[in-house]
């Protein structure tokens, strides 16, 4: 997506809009508490593409397993397979070579291969072979990694719209999760399950996040201040013409953020060209392959091609002026 990746807190939020209106702050009409919820409409606002995603692998117990602290909203889930474990025992000297020249991926942000060289606890790769298969590698210690090669699709069930939007919703398929209170619930005993989820917009001392991006910021700090001033209007302050300029300026700067947040970048570009190719690609390329043409050409056949090759007469004979006389009129007269 082509969202910045850069966050920062509420309260640092807070503190721009409070230079801002340093003149209210001092005289204590600026009330953080009242305006958390605000902060929350405009990330709702600004829709999923501003919540990073993120991957985990967790263990079922009993049936059952927990989600992630920060767990907001599910991507897509599969059971894991057949795994192998790939540990690095210490040893002597190593000896690394450096390439200077960097590498540089192409426009779409995929190589021919991946690697795991840059995976933290979990992340799929792809492997550099024929096979254009793909593997899961969970880090569970210091030099050791699990690879999975073998996947399994979950169906998700009985969720709440804002839980999940995840593909598998509803899917054919043998082994059944549901959502539940901060719990993944299985059909079966035990096993491990990869999650692909939203993250929520909290740190990890639990204050909330906001996006951190100049048209997204506008957006932010004018949400807030329309909220003083509106709540200043309430306790009979006389600050109407401040309150019609920052709603104006309000307007504008959502449009703005919004514009941002939903501009698909070149990988996205891509991909709906792409799509849009292959649904254009049998009406022009292969407009005679079709089978309507087909059933048309058949059905038109024996119309034009085969209209001199029509049953010939029984036992032809000659008559005067020319004339063929079959057995058929012989026996009609």
């Amino acid at each position: 997506m082509g969202v910045s990746n850069k966050y920062r807190t509420f309260t640092s939020l807070m503190e721009d809009v409070s230079i801002d209106f340093s003149t209210y702050a001092l005289e204590g009409m600026i009330e953080p508490a009242q305006l958390i919820k605000v902060a929350t409409r405009v990330n709702y606002d600004l829709g999923l593409r501003i919540h990073r995603t993120k991957e985990v692998v967790i263990d079922i117990e009993h049936g059952r397993g927990q989600l992630p602290m920060d767990f907001a909203f599910l991507n897509y889930a599969f059971l894991c397979g057949e795994y192998k474990i790939n540990a690095t025992m210490p040893s002597g000297t190593h000896v690394e070579t450096v390439n200077d020249v960097p590498y540089v991926p192409s426009p779409t942000g995929v190589g021919i291969c991946e690697t795991a060289q840059t995976c933290k606890d979990v992340c799929v790769i792809k492997t550099c072979n024929e096979t254009n298969s793909h593997q899961l590698v969970h880090k569970i210690g210091p030099n050791q990694f699990r690879t999975y090669s073998t996947f399994m699709q979950l169906r998700i069930q009985d969720v709440n719209t804002t839980t999940c939007f995840c593909p598998t919703l509803g899917a054919q398929a043998a082994d059944i999760a549901e959502v539940v209170d901060g719990f993944l619930n299985t059909s079966f005993r035990s096993g491990k399950v990869y999650l692909s989820y939203q993250g929520a917009m909290e740190s990890a001392d639990g204050d909330l996040l906001v996006l951190d991006q100049p048209y997204c910021n506008e957006y932010y700090e004018y949400a807030l201040k329309q909220r003083i001033l509106e709540n200043m209007v309430w306790q009979g302050e006389n600050v109407s013409q401040q309150l019609g300029l920052v709603e104006g300026r309000l307007r504008a700067a959502r449009n703005n953020a919004l514009s941002f947040v939903n501009t698909p970048n070149f990988a996205e570009m891509r991909k709906v060209w792409t799509m849009n190719r292959r649904a254009q690609y049998h009406n022009y390329y292969n407009m005679f392959l079709t089978q309507v043409w087909t059933m048309n050409r058949r059905a038109q056949y024996h119309n034009y091609y085969n209209m001199f090759l029509t049953h010939p007469p029984v036992n032809p004979r000659v008559i005067g002026n020319g004339a063929l006389s079959t057995a058929s009129t012989n026996s009609a007269s």
